[in-house]
């Protein structure tokens, strides 16, 4: 573990941090910002953020003005990196795949295999880290932005008991069903499709053990609403099931940090009354 980056922000610290990963098997960055109660010694609650395609831990730490609400609720915020990266991870040139586009998923096809684990690592490698290493209390919520937004409603679905609570903005709510998610799940686990709907919300909430309310904003002048994102899959099968959603459709909205820098605060409210 190594401190690479400080900045002192609302009383608080936004720092980067770089570790060796075994799971995903390359050095890894997150971002951290920890209010001044955790700079106390104070145990804290950890929101943790998954970004979206080409993000890196800097997008979310530097665009969405989280640490204002951060530091008022007292919540360590955590936002790893999307992928894994280095020489000896592969890529392709496509945007949507390969390095920044990780999809949180753990890949069994090669070359994808030995690096691309991103769901071990968001679900426990990258909590264990957090918690050995700075001040919280064991209370965990989830959250994140269009495949972000995906993997954070993968990870709480299928670990009831885990997270109180669990948001987010623009989900990829349903990869099986879009050229984003189709794309990535057939190079990085195969053509069998059965093999996708572990990494599928909308399938997760159907067969769902816990009622894990969900919190999903949506810009409604998204260019991706009703190509690639599809909200309503997932507000049809809550109501079938009878699973608690709340689906805002903002209009004049797109899919950009514009969007969600409008209503982190009402995402860290959220999920700091479920924390705390």
């Amino acid at each position: 573990m190594e401190r690479i980056e400080h900045h002192v922000s609302f009383g608080g610290s936004q720092e980067v941090w770089k570790h060796n990963s075994t799971t995903v098997n390359c050095e890894m960055n997150f971002g951290v910002f920890l209010p001044e109660q955790a700079l106390r010694g104070q145990e804290c609650p950890v929101l943790y953020w998954l970004s979206g395609l080409t993000c890196t831990e800097q997008n979310f730490i530097t665009k969405s003005g989280v640490q204002r609400y951060a530091a008022q609720h007292g919540v360590i915020v955590v936002a790893p990196d999307t992928s894994p990266r280095g020489k000896g991870v592969p890529d392709v040139p496509e945007y949507d795949l390969g390095q920044g586009a990780g999809f949180y998923v753990n890949a069994t096809q090669q070359p994808w295999a030995s690096h691309f684990r991103m769901y071990d690592y968001v679900a426990h490698e990258l909590p264990a880290v957090v918690e050995s290493t700075f001040p919280t209390n064991g209370a965990r919520s989830i959250s994140g932005h269009s495949m972000g937004g995906h993997g954070a409603l993968i990870v709480a679905l299928r670990n009831p008991g885990r997270y109180r609570s669990v948001s987010a903005f623009a989900p990829i709510v349903a990869p099986g069903q879009v050229p984003w998610g189709e794309k990535a799940l057939t190079a990085y686990l195969g053509d069998d499709r059965q093999a996708w709907m572990q990494y599928d919300a909308v399938e997760l909430v159907a067969k769902a053990s816990e009622r894990l309310p969900l919190l999903v904003d949506q810009g409604q002048d998204d260019e991706f609403l009703d190509s690639r994102l599809r909200p309503e899959l997932l507000e049809d099968v809550c109501a079938k099931v009878g699973h608690p959603m709340i689906l805002n459709m903002r209009e004049g909205y797109d899919h950009s940090y514009y969007f969600v820098s409008s209503f982190i605060g009402e995402h860290m409210k959220f999920h700091a009354n479920a924390l705390t």
